[in-house]
């Protein structure tokens, strides 16, 4: 597991992280909470959205600014549209311990994701496994990615971060006193050239605090042979689904479809019934 030492610096952690920790709130119909161990001491809260043991499943990693229950009202909508909703919070963040650093949601985000891996094998969830993340949480999901793919069916990067420095400045890092370089970063650009699964890339034409820039070069970098990439028009860093509405969800869950082979099959079955005239 790599350190970052200048990102775990106490002036640039306040500017990256936003913990709200707050006690845990009811359940919406369906869902259920899940809480892991990352160490000894140290709970992190997850909060899962259920469709069914069949549905695909999305390993969900939200923005600096958010927490699990954030989406007690997203996650329906994900359930609506044939997907399971797993969503995990961050230390401090939610009814989760701990205070967040760079380097233990880095390494928070492996275990979050093997054990809740095992929760959906002991539950028998069969859905093929997706990761998704959003703004701050596409630094977990590409980590994971890159370190060993082959337990998930592709990736899906929201408002994803490319380059570190750009994204400091508008945050107000004090880079420059730093001596601080990219290599001092998330590097996240060095880190999706090395996944192969399928990629979907999706971002806000008028991100302010990622522009959109940012998107088109995760895409450039992403070493996968199957790769989607879609500017949403109108949509800002934090108005990505209000804009997209059901669209936004459809559009997932066809990516989704196609890597998982559901739509090919649709259309060999359209064809073997018209051959046969049922």
């Amino acid at each position: 597991m790599q350190d970052y030492p200048l990102l775990d610096t106490p002036a640039i952690l306040s500017s990256i992280f936003f913990p709200r920790n707050c006690e845990r709130t009811t359940l919406p119909p369906g869902a259920q909470d899940v809480d892991i161990e990352t160490e000894s001491g140290i709970i992190i809260g997850c909060r899962f959205y259920i469709k069914d043991r069949n549905a695909p499943n999305l390993i969900f990693f939200h923005g600096n600014g958010e927490i699990a229950a954030d989406y007690d009202e997203i996650g329906p909508l994900y359930n609506q549209n044939g997907m399971n909703l797993l969503v995990t919070d961050y230390r401090g963040y939610g009814w989760s311990s701990g205070t967040p650093t760079v380097s233990n949601m880095l390494s928070d985000a492996e275990i979050l994701f093997r054990e809740i891996l095992n929760w959906l094998s002991y539950n028998t969830y069969t859905g093929k496994t997706f990761l998704m993340g959003r703004s701050l949480g596409s630094v977990a999901v590409i980590d994971i990615a890159a370190r060993d793919e082959k337990d998930i069916n592709g990736i899906i990067l929201e408002s994803g971060i490319a380059d570190t420095i750009p994204l400091g400045k508008t945050l107000g890092f004090a880079i420059d006193e730093m001596d601080f370089s990219e290599e001092d970063g998330f590097r996240n650009l060095e880190k999706i050239e090395k996944i192969t699964k399928p990629t979907f890339i999706l971002h806000g034409a008028l991100d302010e605090l990622i522009p959109a820039v940012q998107a088109e070069k995760l895409q450039s970098f992403s070493g996968a042979k199957t790769k989607e990439f879609i500017i949403i028009p109108g949509a800002a860093h934090n108005t990505m689904i209000a804009t997209g509405g059901m669209l936004y969800f459809q559009t997932i869950k066809k990516f989704i479809d196609k890597v998982t082979g559901v739509t090919n099959w649709r259309k060999r079955r359209k064809k073997s019934t018209a051959v046969s005239g049922e």
